[in-house]
């Protein structure tokens, strides 16, 4: 029998993209990079891909983990301006594509990792929850590495 697990997805905190377009600045201290989109770039604060011509940023994110080994800082594109803040279930426009789901204890500890081609990315996530001692997970491109989104324990 599978236990289910509630579980919220989180794009980025929208303080973080505004705190960059106010500052310039990155997680690092590093000047974001503004663009125009060729479309296709993934948006982690509003978890869909860009459409061309929108106006975007590139910059350094410390995805939420306790400071320790496995904190890292990556790259992540966000929009240029405000956005509409999106549901808290797995990204539509990102069901299909293949994954890396990585599970973290609350010291900020890798348990597990699993990769998963988007066909049925909850089986993944409810099987990475079974483990009590998880209490969060993060999507990561499968050919970057980059954070995508933050999926959290509920219960």
């Amino acid at each position: 029998m599978t236990t289910t697990h509630a579980f919220r997805v989180r794009a980025l905190p929208p303080e973080v993209p505004a705190a960059v377009r106010a500052t310039g600045r990155d997680a690092s201290g590093l000047p974001a990079h503004r663009s125009t989109a060729v479309g296709g770039e993934p948006l982690r604060c509003c978890l869909r891909d860009a459409t061309t011509g929108e106006e975007i940023m590139l910059f350094g994110y410390a995805p939420p983990i306790p400071s320790g080994p496995y904190r890292e800082v990556g790259p992540v594109f966000a929009h240029a301006g405000p956005c509409a803040a999106p549901a808290s279930e797995y990204p539509p426009a990102w069901r299909g594509r293949a994954q890396v789901l990585r599970a973290y204890d609350r010291r900020g500890w890798i348990h597990d990792a699993r990769v998963h081609d988007g066909a049925d990315p909850e089986a993944v996530i409810a099987e990475l929850l079974a483990d009590p001692a998880v209490e969060r997970l993060h999507s990561r491109n499968v050919a970057y590495g980059c954070f995508m989104f933050t999926v959290d324990r509920l219960d």
